[in-house]
């Protein structure tokens, strides 16, 4: 389980129970009491609870992108230099695909004002970023929003995504490794990414170390799948080499 994903799942136990507990959840997670307690800030940060003596209580009633918020706020120096690392994959003009995501969205606020490209994005918050631009013409892919990501999934995009060829996808992920490939918890989404990759004459997964190394439920593709991965400094020489080797070329924002 990775950060963002543990931080999902207290704050999923503490609106259930009303209180969650450090050393409790450390012992859980088989974590230090610190990490717990960095998990904490940074949801109490989101405002979606409140510090209390040995633990935390949740506030309020849960927004409906509370988890999408929670991984906004991870990360944020990193995964914006993901992101402006990866415009130099980004065409003067024609099509991409820009999946849901936080460091994908990064990448579409940072989208420069001059270039005329398709953006096909799965993720109405993206679509309502990007509309405005007069140089971008968007496709919003239809589907069931994922409430944890705001992502449109399952079947019903795969069709029209079988009838497109763009010319890059800018792809998020919960969990990159060699041994399981591209993961993610979603099986409906996990779909949606994978016809993604088929759609795309280049691959470019955007992803902060900590996604690195893990694995989610579902897989969605491999590392041979990946042109390349931006990734931050935070990977190791021998991790990023050995991904290397699998595949994609390996670039540290």
């Amino acid at each position: 389980m990775n950060a963002e994903e543990r931080q999902q799942e207290i704050l999923r136990r503490a609106r259930a129970g009303g209180r969650v507990d450090v050393m409790s959840l450390a012992e859980e997670f088989r974590v230090t009491g610190e990490t717990i307690r960095r998990d904490l800030t940074t949801l109490e940060r989101t405002g979606a609870v409140r510090r209390v003596y040995g633990g935390a209580v949740p506030v309020g009633r849960p927004p409906v992108d509370s988890a999408l918020s929670v991984r906004d706020s991870i990360m944020t120096a990193e995964k914006e230099r993901i992101a402006k690392t990866a415009l130099a994959e980004v065409p003067d003009e024609g099509a991409i695909i820009i999946d849901a995501g936080s460091t994908t969205g990064m990448l579409a606020e940072v989208l420069p004002m001059e270039r005329e490209l398709t953006v096909i994005v799965n993720s109405p918050p993206l679509a309502t970023l990007l509309t405005p631009r007069a140089n971008l013409t968007v496709v919003l892919l239809g589907g069931r929003v994922r409430r944890s990501s705001l992502a449109t999934v399952d079947d019903w995009l795969l069709q029209p995504l079988s009838q497109m060829y763009v010319d890059v996808a800018f792809i998020g992920t919960s969990g990159i490794s060699i041994e399981r490939g591209l993961t993610t918890p979603d099986p409906g989404e996990a779909s949606v990414k994978a016809s993604m990759i088929a759609a795309a004459r280049r691959t470019v997964v955007l992803a902060d170390h900590t996604k690195i190394g893990n694995h989610s439920l579902a897989r969605f593709g491999s590392l041979a799948d990946v042109d390349v991965l931006i990734t931050d400094v935070g990977i190791d020489d021998g991790t990023a080499a050995a991904i290397g080797l699998a595949g994609p070329r390996v670039v540290r924002a």
